[in-house]
């Protein structure tokens, strides 16, 4: 299998970076819903000491060394040290859609990792990480519907686009369940929960056609429609989650 081959020779480059542990979360390490060669292969790497120029430049090179294996293209990494994990506003050093840059590892991959995070290396998450509460994720869930994809929902152009449609419905019904339940559900389970939120049926079909199947590629008229009816959908959708969420907090407080 690709995906074994690839994470293999990825932990022995690694060893010139002597890591703490590595981990993988996301579909990967729940293994109810990857697919090979369309899921991301989503790792973390914790490093020993610092994040020097000397170091970056090792992890280019082993990037740059399983470029050419299968699934390279779709090997997620970030690296964290013990000293700076715990913080998850902390941005760090990433690996993603082949370069190198710097990102936050948020509260639902960090529960993620707790949960059924799969150890390919070292030490196990719990050493490591803090964990985290159902109300620190709920919480996480709701600011990022609110204050990043309602946003981005009145951004039209970028709704033609197969990965915004896929990212955003899927994430709403993921948030829902996160928010209402404490728990974290797979991208299967969520496209199966959607039309019971009240997606439009026709854009869940065709997001789970292109996830599991090999349709055609769209037509214009059909991207255009998609579109429409996604945003029509999540940003009332979202709205109503979100204050509904104020709403019961406030009555709690």
């Amino acid at each position: 299998m690709d995906t074994e081959t690839l994470l293999s020779r990825f932990v022995r480059e690694l060893s010139a970076l002597d890591p703490v542990a590595v981990w993988a979360h996301g579909s990967l390490a729940a293994g109810d819903d990857y697919q090979e060669g369309r899921s991301d292969l989503d790792l973390i790497v914790v490093l020993p000491g610092p994040v020097t120029p000397a170091v970056v430049w090792k992890v280019a090179v082993v990037h740059a060394r399983l470029r050419t294996l299968p699934l390279a293209n779709v090997l997620h990494c970030t690296y964290l040290t013990p000293s700076t994990a715990a913080d998850p506003a902390r941005s760090h050093l990433t690996w993603a859609y082949e370069q190198l840059f710097k990102r936050p590892v948020g509260l639902v991959t960090r529960r993620e990792l707790h949960a059924f995070g799969r150890v390919l290396y070292g030490q196990e998450p719990a050493g490591l990480l803090p964990t985290v509460t159902d109300r620190e994720l709920g919480d996480f869930v709701l600011r990022d519907q609110r204050d990043y994809w309602r946003p981005v929902v009145d951004k039209a152009p970028l709704w033609t686009q197969d990965v915004w449609v896929d990212l955003g419905m899927i994430t709403f019904a993921r948030a829902t369940v996160t928010a209402r339940e404490g728990r974290l559900i797979s991208k299967r389970e969520a496209l199966d929960l959607l039309p019971g939120l009240g997606a439009p049926a026709e854009v869940v079909e065709d997001i789970r056609s292109r996830r599991y199947d090999d349709p055609a590629p769209p037509t214009e008229e059909w991207t255009a429609r998609r579109a429409r009816l996604t945003r029509d959908y999540l940003g009332p959708a979202i709205d109503a989650l979100t204050a509904s969420a104020s709403a019961a907090s406030a009555s709690y407080g």
